[in-house]
């Protein structure tokens, strides 16, 4: 039999492999307290913590800020619902394209986010949509409901079938059943999908260049800060505000996650 404790020498390879992908990130959080905003060298001679304040005192940084939350809770509020309500419909019914349906639902992430992009933006100027803050919610939706849907889904198949038949032998119908019984059970699972459906909305890119017009969010103020650097320390201040804007929700996802993994399948 296999020992149940994993090979120390495969943990330490883990271990590197994670180092080494997050060493670059550790540099962004120094070099933001770097005093000299014209150097990279290492060891950094003087901390500051100015570049936060001007950070802060730019209004541009601001409505950047102020616009990715905006976008993302609106798409986040709109991916919990459509996600919720497409889990439960393709859980318990069957239908022909099922399958189809289930694949379509998913291409928005699992095509390359320029695709999706370019896909988005000729709709829009299908129905004559002018780019902007609308179009960048549903860009970002169309995504995140997948995330929400995935967590959902999986919720679903760990209840017991039991509690569909009693509620609907007592009268129930099916939208009585996902409010009152259901939606109860799916607590966490919402949450941790809405937590990454958050996260990943904030950090998007690619698809919002497509869809932003002349809007600027956090991602896109920093890559046109990168094309024409000014004051490169106040780009890491904003680029390690992002991370500890999206680390904790990532981390409380997965945490959210593990617990429901972890716990028994009761039928």
């Amino acid at each position: 039999m296999h020992s149940s404790q994993s090979n120390p020498l495969l943990r330490l390879v883990a271990y590197g492999v994670l180092a080494l992908l997050h060493l670059p990130l550790l540099f962004i959080a120094v070099y933001a307290f770097n005093n000299d905003d014209s150097s990279y060298g290492f060891p950094i001679k003087e901390f500051t913590l100015r570049w936060f304040v001007r950070a802060m005192e730019r209004d541009d940084i601001r409505q950047a800020i102020g616009l990715s939350l905006s976008v993302a809770t609106l798409a986040t509020i709109l991916a919990m619902v459509l996600g919720t309500l497409s889990a439960a419909a393709l859980n318990r019914d069957r239908f022909f394209g099922k399958d189809a349906f289930t694949t379509m639902l998913i291409l928005p992430i699992a095509l390359p986010g320029i695709v999706t992009g370019i896909a988005l933006l000729l709709a829009f100027k299908t129905f004559q949509v002018t780019p902007g803050f609308w179009t960048i919610v549903i860009g970002h939706a169309t995504f995140c409901v997948v995330i929400v849907h995935n967590n959902v889904v999986a919720r679903l198949r760990r209840l017991p079938q039991r509690l569909w038949e009693a509620s609907m032998d007592l009268g129930a119908d099916t939208l009585t059943t996902l409010r009152y019984i259901i939606l109860p059970q799916l607590g966490t699972a919402l949450m941790a999908g809405g937590i990454l459906a958050f996260a990943l909305s904030v950090d998007e890119l690619i698809v919002t260049t497509f869809t932003a017009g002349h809007d600027k969010t956090l991602p896109i103020w920093l890559l046109n800060q990168l094309g024409r650097p000014r004051e490169t320390a106040v780009t890491n201040v904003v680029a390690l505000m992002v991370m500890m804007l999206t680390t904790p929700l990532i981390l409380l996802a997965w945490r959210l996650t593990k617990d429901t993994e972890a716990s028994p399948n009761t039928r």
